[in-house]
């Protein structure tokens, strides 16, 4: 479902609003449930199908400036990943890709807790 960035929702937000989340994920399930932990969490969420969606959302598609400036705070926006695949090679990679924390699916209510550790305002 291709769709222009000029309909995606702005991910300003004032101090005293919740702290807001971009979730990605291939699997609507699975978007659904992050959205709804992070959601019980005290979090607005916003949820993404692919990561060039979630790049259009930030305004770092392809021919696009950042949404609102954001630029020079993307590389202080903590990164969560999260997957199915228990593979220690994967999960270092990661790690020394430069995400904080790795969990794996399914999600439990516990790792909405560790989720919010991330989740700063700026």
């Amino acid at each position: 479902m291709a769709s222009s960035s000029s309909s995606l929702p702005s991910m300003e937000f004032d101090i005293d609003e919740k702290p807001h989340v971009l979730a990605v994920d291939d699997s609507l399930i699975d978007r659904k449930v992050i959205e709804r932990l992070l959601t019980n969490s005290t979090c607005r969420v916003t949820t993404a199908e692919n990561g060039k969606r979630a790049l259009e959302y930030l305004g770092l598609a392809d021919g696009q400036h950042p949404n609102h400036g954001e630029s020079p705070n993307m590389k202080e926006i903590p990164v969560v990943v999260v997957s199915s695949e228990n593979i220690p090679t994967r999960i270092n990679q990661c790690m020394e890709g430069g995400a904080q924390e790795f969990l794996l699916k399914p999600l439990q209510l516990s790792d909405a807790k560790k989720l919010r550790s991330y989740v700063v305002i700026y």
